[in-house]
């Protein structure tokens, strides 16, 4: 009997333990957050001549997770209540009071200023310092706006496109930033305007209903936004190609990045010719695809 006891009380705090873990999944936005650090550890190694520093590699993938995790926490905490409105952020801890206000601030608090002392002083005070301001851009500026403007999806896509650029500053010596973290950074800037309307698109109408229009036009899903998805997707032609260009990559990689880009465009251009659901998806999948297969292509062409 005790020991039915004991295994039945040993069982509920595996399950209280393995509940929290999963809130923190959610709260913090872990599989966003591993893409944001996927591409910060690619500037690191980009950057990274002779033997790489791991290491220093390790406390900056440590430093950019918490950062990034305690941005997407405060945003969670500033859109709580819009949360409940939406079916796919319904099921957050916070909407579904599995997790109070108190803990919520005191975790971003903690992992925010965490990171970005582990940035400062494991890296550079170059790349703590924008790592500070990504984080405050993206809770200050871009998320009250989502609401307000349809330009938010532009302020976003500053702190969205630093992780390659912070990934690059801490490998070097925080003195300066080099053109080459600025193509990195330029890169991912453009990517993020077909990435981030593709799933506007496919999620405008849960967007709606907390008051969020973040479609290019007024029109939400109409022509004129596809048109505008299709023109950011094709300037990513030439963008993406500016590191071979300047002598970053060889010709082997610059031929992945176009036939990438190629295909990328093809995507966008379904969604012009057919404004659907589909498309979108297509395009917001590809998207997934298209910033990973070029950072990567960047990283062995430069070798």
């Amino acid at each position: 009997m005790l020991q039915e006891k004991t295994y039945e009380a040993e069982t509920s705090v595996w399950s209280t333990i393995s509940a929290k873990i999963a809130d923190y999944v959610l709260f913090t936005k872990f599989r966003l957050a591993s893409l944001v650090v996927f591409s910060s550890g690619i500037g690191f190694l980009i950057a990274s001549s002779g033997a790489t520093d791991w290491n220093k590699f390790a406390w900056l993938i440590l430093g950019g997770f918490l950062v990034t995790a305690s941005s997407d926490g405060f945003n969670q905490i500033i859109e709580k209540d819009l949360d409940k409105l939406m079916t796919r952020t319904a099921q957050r801890p916070l909407p579904q009071n599995r997790m109070s206000l108190t803990e919520a601030y005191i975790a971003a608090f903690v992992m925010g200023i965490l990171g970005v002392a582990i940035l400062w002083l494991k890296m550079n005070p170059l790349c703590g310092i924008f790592s500070a301001i990504s984080l405050l851009l993206y809770v200050l500026a871009y998320t009250p706006m989502k609401q307000k403007s349809s330009w938010a999806v532009f302020v976003g896509a500053f702190p969205g496109a630093m992780p390659p650029m912070l990934g690059y500053i801490a490998a070097g010596n925080g003195t300066s930033i080099s053109f080459y973290a600025w193509l990195l950074f330029a890169i991912q800037f453009v990517w993020q305007f077909p990435h981030f309307w593709a799933i506007a698109w496919v999620a405008d109408d849960d967007y709606k209903k907390a008051g969020f229009h973040l479609l290019p036009s007024q029109g939400g899903r109409h022509k004129s936004s596809a048109f505008l998805i299709m023109f950011y997707t094709f300037f990513l032609i030439p963008i993406g190609l500016l590191p071979a260009f300047f002598g970053m990559i060889g010709n082997i990689s610059a031929i992945v990045i176009l036939l990438c880009s190629i295909a990328f465009s093809y995507q966008a251009y379904k969604l012009y010719k057919d404004c659907s659901v589909k498309s979108a998806k297509q395009l917001m999948f590809g998207s997934f695809f298209y910033l990973p297969i070029v950072q990567l292509a960047v990283l062995f062409g430069k070798y």
